[in-house]
């Protein structure tokens, strides 16, 4: 059961590395391309973590959030080991571990993270993020209703 889990996280960590790799190679650093009016492809560098966090650290938060990602990686995959059988649950982790190492493997090539999918709404810009960020978004999404319907329901839900 644990090799499903570990194949989605793959699968999601391909996507996410392929993905990028066609964004570098189409675009330069901060060149934009208009899909919708709210949608642009942006190419963009962060060397910080969500929302660029730490983005002008001096090049320490490489290896701290390189070395938490490390751990957390290590830390998801021995929890699916032990719950493979709980579906919902080791869906939602698989999604947190892909996109984890999809931005650890920027992490540790590039020094940044690369983001290209940049929604706005006039001038007011949502920070640029990934399919890994989408991923990890979308994992903890669903621990978090997977939480609120155990207390709803007060029994697990798989």
């Amino acid at each position: 059961m644990l090799s499903r889990w570990l194949a989605l996280s793959a699968l999601v960590v391909l996507l996410d590395q392929m993905s990028k790799l066609w964004v570098v190679n189409h675009f330069a650093n901060q060149e934009s391309l208009t899909i919708l009016s709210v949608f642009d492809l942006t190419l963009m560098h962060n060397t910080g973590a969500a929302f660029s966090f730490l983005s002008d650290a001096g090049g320490m938060q490489r290896w701290i959030f390189t070395t938490i990602a490390v751990i957390a990686s290590v830390s998801i995959t021995w929890v699916l080991r032990k719950h493979a059988t709980e579906i919902l649950f080791s869906f939602a982790l698989s999604l947190i571990l892909g996109g984890a190492l999809g931005n650890l493997i920027d992490r540790i090539n590039h020094g940044y993270v690369i983001d290209f999918l940049l929604f706005h709404w006039n001038e007011h810009y949502f920070p640029a993020f990934n399919l890994a960020d989408s991923a990890i978004t979308c994992g903890a999404g669903l621990l978090i209703w997977q939480s609120i319907m155990e207390k709803k329901h007060g029994s697990a839900v798989s």
